[in-house]
């Protein structure tokens, strides 16, 4: 039982620390346990989840509805949620019933980890480790993210990501840049457009074109 408590301790303890190396406007920890819904969210689904683990009916999901009215993040008490989870602002996030987030994760606000339909079984996305899923982002389906993925802000993914990539749009594309991440933080203003490149290379290939014709 000692074991159990130092060990939710030492979670708390880094989801804490999580907080203060990703967020400059985190100024103590009280601010963190009031002020930060993200943190509360994860606390209450924390608990939410060893309910349903050891068989507890409808109060987990009780909890959950609860905390998504408190924080306006709704997290599904059978998702499974690794070490410190970072989630930023919080406003509108959904992680759905079989998602699953690897560790070191961090996710901004209005992002969804959902289904695609009625299917029964694995039907929501696993999430890799060291992933940052930028706002508004929508990761739908049974779907995985590699590990070191950064997605853009307003993506919308619905296949497998390679780890160590970034993806963008809508439909999600993959790109790789090293200049869209500064020691793992993604760039959200140095974000490529794929179509907008796309259509620059077919300029320049009309211009060669006519060139060539013209001489």
């Amino acid at each position: 039982m000692i074991r159990v408590h130092f060990k939710t301790l030492s979670k708390i303890k880094d989801d804490i620390k999580v907080i203060y190396e990703n967020d400059p406007a985190a100024n103590n920890i009280f601010e963190i346990i009031f002020c930060y819904p993200g943190f509360q969210a994860l606390m209450l689904y924390r608990f939410a989840h060893k309910l349903k683990r050891i068989g507890v009916p409808f109060l987990p999901r009780y909890i959950s509805y609860l905390t998504r009215i408190i924080t306006g993040i709704e997290i599904h008490p059978s998702a499974k949620i690794g070490e410190r989870l970072f989630i930023d602002h919080g406003e509108g996030v959904v992680i759905g019933e079989t998602a699953e987030i690897g560790n070191d994760v961090i996710i901004y606000q209005q992002v969804t980890l959902g289904g695609t339909g009625k299917e029964h079984g694995k039907r929501h996305p696993t999430i890799g480790n060291n992933v940052i899923i930028g706002a508004g982002a929508k990761i739908l389906g049974n779907i995985k993210i590699g590990d070191n993925v950064r997605i853009g802000a307003g993506s919308v993914v619905v296949n497998n990501v390679p780890k160590n990539s970034t993806v963008v749009g809508v439909p999600g594309r993959v790109v790789r840049q090293k200049r869209m991440s500064k020691d793992g933080i993604l760039m959200h203003n140095k974000i490529p457009d794929p179509i907008y490149n796309e259509i620059n290379k077919l300029k320049a290939e009309l211009i060669d074109i006519k060139s060539k014709l013209d001489n």
